[in-house]
């Protein structure tokens, strides 16, 4: 395919050039920018500032100035082209949009804003949902692949999510925003930041609107466009008493209101399909140090409420009219302590625990007359210890393992551990790298108490996963490249047994490998490209899915970003991202049919300039070729799609 001989040709430019120059220079472990300048500090992986270079762990960065040069309107745009991940959305903008790392449910993978767990309470599968969050204030994005549950306990199954916003700094720095474009869409946005001696202070509103397009797809004869208005309000307020000591709060609320449309196909268009969200999230946290560094702690609680209300009524094409309301709400606490014994050993012990409650009402009528089901407010409480120790010996291994204990009031106790060692040979820039660790998620509150799926019973869903992978890192030249392959099984899924009741019955597995190669070259050109081989089986015994691919899971997965920044006042970005064939069903049938969804490339643009040293201008094109695709069976997704923009800074 046309597509693997761009990207074979590309691994070759970017590979044969830097190990053809490499070999005049051994490379040595020093304190200086040159050895570092391929890596980063990260906080996801082991709750305390470590340097990937360091860390045995699958863990991708996408920093702050690779969110402004690609011109991204919302943060699941942006997790689109990296490795491990697929994804789906189901029509335009507002839209259920979701992800999948290394094979996962979507359900799999914990997210995190500023600490706050976001996977819903109120969904039966405490997925979160990308589609409403934009980038504003948002100062790096941690992606971490594999069994995360020791730090981070439930929803950690397949990876972590984990946002950072921005802290303000310097003088005061307002920021303005608009943007216009395509489907009449529409966005502007207002951020101020700053310091004054020790408080910092960030604070963003913004609003986006959009006539959007179909989201049954426009290809079955839907033509009502599906619109979305989103209302979003972030802030952040710190006071650092000294350089030991500090405090911070967190207020953030969404507010978002989009046009549905019934399960695609050539009946799906419903212009009653109503969708309301009301979120709001909240934290406090404080963190001091203690003997001269030696024990560092972080204190932190949380509230998170996300309200959603669905309507539709009877139609022509639809006739059956709904009505349901999910209220979901979660208080968090979190104690972290990091104990430096020494240069070369740091211990990392915590407790966290969260009361996850829940309440929903469901009205259905058709002519087979109403269903009703109606959970009242139920909770759940779950709490949880972890140990961690970070080993060095010597200059090239390094390692960390850890173990953790949850208790929840339901199933009772769940015990996972991981262990992830690393050794780097210095005169050759290698690094050879393996982790092994397990995962569990909690039954969710919808699968414990809804009155006709239920069942108190249920076990945690559980995972055990592995991998290992090479990387070598070319310093003096600014590549970086590394291969690994993994490995999970996941059992004790939950799924509904023949008299439609939750059981712990499914199991998948899921093995595949990512490459990937980051080069920056001549201070003013950045390439990213991955490559991700994903295969994925249904074990569950009684299943018709039995040695069945997992459905919307692609085989193979290609991302490519490239940067050019020129003349210091402005930057071209392009990206590629391609699909492979993935199986879905066509859930319009009974049973329903499996069906394969063909591949496919996108192309996207992205450029901005500055005009003076306070105003730029923005473009971007999305779907350059307008290639017609489908994430999943019968929805539609953007076409050739066109926005410009203003920013100013003040």
């Amino acid at each position: 395919m046309d597509i693997f001989k761009l990207f074979l040709m590309t691994l070759l430019v970017l590979f044969i050039s830097p190990l053809q120059l490499a070999q005049e220079k051994i490379v040595q472990k020093t304190d200086t920018a040159g050895v570092y300048k391929l890596t980063d500090i990260v906080i996801t992986a082991t709750k305390t500032n470590s340097n990937t270079l360091e860390l045995a762990n699958s863990i991708t960065i996408i920093d702050s100035s690779e969110i402004v040069n690609r011109n991204k309107i919302n943060l699941f745009e942006l997790l689109k082209t990296e490795p491990g991940i697929t994804y789906t959305t189901q029509g335009p903008a507002g839209s259920l949009s979701n992800i999948s790392i290394r094979g996962g449910n979507t359900g799999s993978t914990l997210v995190l804003i500023d600490g706050v767990k976001m996977n819903l309470t109120s969904d039966p599968s405490n997925v979160y949902d990308f589609a409403n969050l934009p980038v504003d204030q948002i100062a790096r994005i941690e992606i971490l692949r594999g069994p995360q549950s020791i730090l981070y306990g439930s929803d950690a199954l397949s990876g972590v999510v984990n946002i950072i916003t921005k802290k303000g700094t310097g003088k005061p720095l307002i920021n303005l925003f608009t943007e216009g474009g395509s489907y009449n869409s529409f966005k502007g946005a207002f951020g101020i930041s700053g310091s004054i001696n020790k408080f910092n202070y960030t604070l963003s509103l913004s609003k986006t609107k959009s006539d959007g397009f179909s989201a049954a797809g426009e290809k079955y004869g839907n033509t009502e466009r599906d619109g979305y208005d989103g209302n979003n309000f972030s802030s952040r307020f710190g006071f650092d008493f000294d350089e030991n000591s500090y405090i911070n709060f967190f207020v953030r609320y969404i507010n978002t209101k989009a046009n549905y449309d019934q399960h695609g196909g050539r009946f799906g268009d419903d212009p009653t399909y109503k969708y309301k969200q009301e979120e709001v999230i909240t934290r406090a946290e404080g963190g001091f140090k203690l003997f001269d560094g030696l024990w560092d702690q972080k204190i932190g609680i949380s509230y998170y409420k996300n309200l959603r209300k669905y309507k539709y009524d009877s139609t022509f094409n639809n006739p059956a009219s709904s009505r349901s309301l999910y209220d979901g709400r979660r208080i968090q606490f979190d104690w972290l302590n990091n104990f430096n014994v020494s240069g070369e050993n740091k211990i990392v012990f915590g407790f966290d625990g969260e009361i996850d409650q829940s309440a929903s009402s469901f009205l259905f009528v058709s002519s087979f007359g109403p269903f009703e089901s109606n959970i009242p407010k139920n909770s759940v409480s779950i709490f949880g210890l972890y140990l961690e120790d970070q080993v060095q010996l010597g200059n090239s291994f390094f390692a960390t393992a850890g173990v953790r204990f949850d208790n929840n009031e339901k199933f009772g106790s769940a015990f996972t551990y991981r262990i992830a060692p690393a050794y780097i040979f210095w005169q050759t820039g290698t690094k050879i790298k393996a982790t092994i660790g397990t995962g569990f998620k909690a039954p969710s509150i919808f699968y414990l108490y809804d009155p006709f799926f239920g069942n108190e019973n249920l076990d945690p869903e559980k995972s055990f996963g592995w991998d290992a992978g090479i990387e070598q890192f070319f310093f003096s030249q600014g590549v970086s490249l590394g291969i690994t392959y993994f490995s999970n099984n996941f059992t004790d899924l939950i799924d509904l047994d023949e008299n439609f009741k939750a059981i712990n019955i499914d199991e998948a597995t899921s093995k595949g490998i990512e490459f990937y190669i980051t080069a920056h070259l001549m201070n003013n050109l950045t390439i990213k490209t991955n490559y991700t081989f994903t295969e994925t089986k249904d074990e569950s015994k009684n299943s018709p899915d039995k040695n069945m691919p997992l459905l919307r899971r692609p085989k193979h997965k290609i991302g490519f970003l490239t940067t050019y920044r020129f003349l210091n006042k402005g930057s071209i970005s392009m990206e590629l991202i391609y699909v492979g064939k993935r199986d879905d069903k066509n859930f319009s049938t009974f049973p329903a049919a499996r069906v394969v969804l063909p591949d496919y490339t996108i192309v996207n643009l992205a450029a901005q300039f500055d005009v003076t040293p306070w105003l730029t201008v923005t473009g971007r094109v999305d779907n350059l070729f307008n290639k017609d695709y489908e994430d999943v069976l019968g929805y539609a997704t953007p076409g050739l799609s066109g926005y410009a923009g203003v920013k100013v800074n003040l």
